[in-house]
């Protein structure tokens, strides 16, 4: 009951001509003000779990799509990965043809310099596929040391050359875009 209420049921008690009809009405207005009170804050209350609920089913929506491009990216990664190198063979296969007939040819006629002029040929076809990939040489021979390019092998002395200058190259180093490859095994002048 409301301080209101209170007051003037007090004021009924004591002044006996309040009817007691408006006692009852006010009662009455004062309990519907409670009620509607109470039905608005389950209607506000209903809302919200309603929009809990939708918010929560969209949470779990958003999670299944991340789940799913999580698995086709790995999916991508690993075909990409598995086929990666697949345009380098279809490059390679015709050098491979090639040097299969230069063998086949140099069996049937035994002739050892036709078989040296195809094998050089198919060299050349051989670098300009490693070329065409990024692969290159590293120069080193007349070049300075530098230990990201080159890995010497011995110092040898050299009156032709200062200090620290590849003399000779040993095995040949290679790189791909800027990144080396197998160093170039080489002497050093000292």
């Amino acid at each position: 009951m409301s301080k209101k209420a209170k007051q003037e049921s007090a004021e009924a008690a004591m002044n006996p001509e309040i009817e007691e009809n408006e006692l009852v009405s006010e009662v009455q207005e004062e309990t519907e003000n409670v009620a509607s009170t109470y039905t608005a804050g389950a209607e506000e209350l209903e809302q919200l779990k309603n929009q809990a609920e939708e918010n929560y089913q969209r949470y779990l929506r958003t999670q299944a799509d991340f789940d799913n491009f999580r698995r086709r990216a790995r999916q991508e990664k690993e075909e990409l990965a598995k086929y990666a190198s697949q345009k380098l063979v279809e490059n390679l296969v015709p050098i491979i043809d090639n040097f299969d007939r230069a063998i086949q040819s140099s069996k049937e006629t035994q002739d050892f310099e036709g078989l040296a002029k195809g094998i050089d040929m198919v060299f050349r076809q051989f670098e300009g596929v490693l070329q065409s990939e990024g692969v290159k040489s590293i120069e080193s021979v007349g070049q300075p040391f530098n230990p990201e390019f080159h890995q010497a092998i011995m110092q040898v002395e050299s009156d032709e050359h200062e200090e620290g200058i590849v003399v000779e190259e040993l095995q040949k180093g290679y790189m791909l875009n800027d990144r080396v490859i197998r160093p170039a095994m080489v002497k050093v002048s000292m």
